[in-house]
């Protein structure tokens, strides 16, 4: 007990949602690019650091071995550049050295906090690792055109990488503050678009099944019209279905009372002390109508087996021209005892996909009313074939609308046609029709089941 409320509580709070999947979606797929850009955007930041660098490390070397600056100033009497404290170290690069050689290697200036390299004859860029500490400095190293002067320019390695982390830094701290921003406009721009799809929720959920009531999109949305037509559907088939029970359920409460008050009325009768006559009537009209309550059920209890086969059974290969024989052979004693004739009429086999336990009650059905609703001495004829394109089909056709001369058919045992309410139920089964067909001579009454094409069909 606790399991399940938990459950249903768990399906309250935690329910599927429409908008909340698209809005995660949405923000994944927007998380996904921005982080995509963020990473892209790092990487052009290390890239354009480095060439800025380089760039202005060939810069300041060109220049100098240009002005032919070869003299430093004493530390005492350096002038530090101007303060700008809105500026980060990156930003002009503070940790800029130059060192200056002649043709011999001998030193001639050296101005910034770089270590003091060792001569080389090489040029171009390199990283070299100067000092107690270890530290990597990117350098830049040229001789003059007169090869009388080399100048190396130096820049910690460290402040590259800074300036590549503050510009992604700068890229991604945007977007954090936007995210939230467009997180809450796509959510409201999807609560605002999927606005009809809530209306339509809560018109569906407001529907009345029992009422005439219909399904109408407040605005035409071309999305909505295979749903709302849908729906509507189902709404006119669930109530011709209710129609059609309540009708029923009508129909079988009327039937049965007539034999059940019959009942009661006999048995009162016979506590009154009879005459034999009078009491053997009584007790024949009890059966009678015990039989007529009897059949009345045995007809609903084959409506639900009905019903109940077309939900859960699968359709099989079947034969229909052996249910056929079947069927006539089982009622050939109740045919001749009346002194009527059953006929079977078709071919010798007739495969097909169905139910055969629904088809041989069907049958049973149409063959019963047939014994049943005609006079003695009728002939009887069970008919099936195949139609163009591999339908098939089967029927019972009688001749019993002839002129009897002077024997009228018995009085009907049931008024509710609930055989051949059966016999509809079948058909839809089987997604075919049922219905009186004209009645091909001699007969005078013809009632046929209509089955589509199945795969067995096509190829029998």
């Amino acid at each position: 007990m606790m399991k399940a409320w938990g459950r249903r509580l768990l399906r309250v709070a935690g329910s599927a949602s429409l908008t909340r999947q698209l809005l995660l979606w949405s923000l994944g797929a927007l998380v996904l690019v921005w982080a995509s850009f963020v990473y892209l955007g790092y990487q052009t930041g290390i890239h354009e650091a480095d060439e800025l660098t380089d760039g202005h490390l060939a810069s300041v070397a060109a220049l100098l071995l240009n002005l032919r600056a070869s003299e430093s100033v004493a530390v005492e009497n350096t002038t530090q550049r101007a303060a700008m404290p809105w500026l980060k170290a990156h930003d002009y690069q503070q940790s800029l050295s130059v060192v200056q050689w002649d043709a011999q290697g001998r030193l001639l200036a050296h101005t910034g906090s770089a270590p003091l390299p060792a001569f080389s004859a090489a040029e171009g860029f390199s990283n070299l690792t100067l000092g107690p500490h270890a530290v990597v400095w990117r350098s830049f190293s040229q001789w003059s055109a007169a090869r009388d002067r080399k100048v190396v320019v130096l820049l910690e390695l460290n402040e590259r990488d800074d300036l590549a982390e503050d510009i992604a830094e700068q890229m991604v701290e945007p977007g954090l503050w936007l995210l939230p921003v467009v997180a809450l406009a796509l959510g409201l721009a999807l609560w605002r678009g999927l606005r009809p799809l809530y209306e339509l929720s809560r018109d569906v959920a407001a529907i009345d099944p029992a009422s005439a009531e219909r399904l109408s999109a407040r605005r035409a949305w071309s999305e909505f019209e295979s749903v709302v037509a849908s729906i509507n559907t189902l709404l006119e088939r669930q109530q011709a279905a209710m129609a059609r029970e309540r009708r029923l359920a009508n129909e079988v409460a009327h039937e049965l009372r007539t034999p059940l008050s019959s009942i009661a009325l006999q048995a009162s009768a016979l506590d009154k002390g009879l005459d034999a006559e009078a009491q053997a009537q009584a007790v024949a009209r009890i059966g009678q109508d015990a039989l007529r309550a009897g059949h009345v059920l045995n007809q609903l209890l084959a409506l639900a087996r009905a019903s109940r086969a077309e939900l859960h059974e699968a359709k099989a290969p079947l034969d229909l021209a052996a249910i056929g024989r079947a069927v006539c052979a089982d009622y050939a004693q109740a045919a001749w005892q009346r002194g009527d004739e059953i006929a079977l009429a078709g071919p010798d086999q007739m495969a097909m996909a169905g139910h055969a336990v629904l088809l041989d009650l069907a049958l049973r059905n149409l063959l019963e009313n047939a014994l049943k609703h005609t006079p003695e001495g009728t002939h009887i004829s069970v008919q099936m074939g195949w139609a163009d394109g591999g339908a098939a089909w089967l029927q019972v056709c009688d001749d019993g609308g002839r002129d009897a001369g002077g024997n009228a058919p018995p009085a009907p045992v049931d008024s509710l046609h609930l055989g051949h309410e059966i016999v509809r139920r079948v058909a839809e089964a089987h997604g075919g029709r049922f219905g009186a067909a004209a009645a091909p001579a001699p007969f005078t009454t013809c009632y046929r089941l209509e089955f589509p094409a199945t795969p067995l069909a096509a190829a029998g």
